[in-house]
C-alpha cells in the first residue's frame, strides 16, 4: 500500500444568499493524467450543505477510481474541523451529510482532510460560480475555462459580512413574526452566521467550538 496520496482532491460549495441558489464543485488531481472536474446545481440550500455535498460527491468518484489514499483540501474550516472530530455536528441536515461522508471515508485506506485558504482552492470555487452564473445548471463534468474571480477585498470585506448577517437575521425575524412553520431553528441560524464569518475570512484557526 502506498503511503502517499493516490489522489489530491479540492472541494468547494457555494450558496448565494446563504441559504440561496447553491452549487458544489470538486477537482481530482491524478499523477500523469488530466484532472477530473465536476460541478452541479443543488437548488436552494446553505453554503455548508453545498460544502458537504462536494465532499460526498468527490468521495463517491474517488471510490469509483479505486484509490486507496486521498488528500482532500477544502477552504471550509467548519467542514474540515467537523470531519476531523474537532467540532461537533449540531445541524440535523449536516449530520446526515457528515454520516454519508464518514461512511464513504471508511472505504479508503487513508483519507486526510486539510484546510486551505480560498486562493489555494480557486478552481473548485470557479466551478461552483460557473454553475451559479448559469453556464452549467445540472450535474456533470465541467470543462469550461476559468472565469475571473472576485477580488479579495470584495469577497472578504467585514462590511459585506455584516450586511449578509443582517439580511440573514432580518429574514429569520420576519419568518418568526409571521409564524412561518419553516422558520429556521436557533442552531440553523448559528450555522448560517458561522458560514458567513467563514466565507469572509473572519474566523481564527485557533478558535474552538
Amino acid at each position: 500500500m502506498s503511503t502517499s496520496a493516490d489522489l489530491t482532491i479540492n472541494i468547494d460549495g457555494a450558496a448565494r444568499g446563504n441559504p440561496g441558489p447553491a452549487a458544489y464543485g470538486y477537482v481530482i488531481a491524478r499523477a500523469g493524467l488530466p484532472p477530473i472536474e465536476e460541478a452541479g446545481y443543488l437548488g436552494h440550500t446553505t453554503n455548508n450543505v453545498a460544502e458537504y455535498t462536494a465532499l460526498v460527491k468527490a468521495l463517491e468518484r474517488a471510490a469509483n477510481l479505486h484509490a486507496e489514499n486521498l488528500l482532500i483540501r477544502s477552504d471550509s474550516e467548519l467542514l474540515v474541523k467537523q470531519m476531523n472530530g474537532i467540532y461537533r455536528v449540531k445541524n440535523p441536515q449536516l449530520q446526515e451529510l457528515h454520516f454519508q461522508a464518514s461512511e464513504l471515508r471508511g472505504r479508503f485506506a487513508k483519507v486526510s482532510i486539510h484546510h486551505v485558504r480560498r486562493e489555494a482552492n480557486s478552481r473548485a470555487d470557479e466551478l461552483c460560480n460557473e454553475v451559479l452564473d448559469g453556464q452549467n445548471s445540472s450535474s456533470g463534468v465541467v470543462r469550461s475555462s476559468p472565469k475571473p474571480r472576485k477580488t479579495t477585498t470584495e469577497s472578504s470585506s467585514p462590511d459585506r459580512a455584516r450586511e449578509e448577517a443582517l439580511i440573514c437575521l432580518r429574514a429569520v425575524a420576519s419568518a418568526w413574526a409571521h409564524g412561518d412553520a419553516a422558520a429556521p431553528k436557533p442552531e440553523e441560524i448559528w450555522d448560517q452566521l458561522w458560514s458567513i464569518l467563514e466565507e469572509h475570512g473572519l474566523l481564527r484557526a485557533s478558535r474552538s467550538r
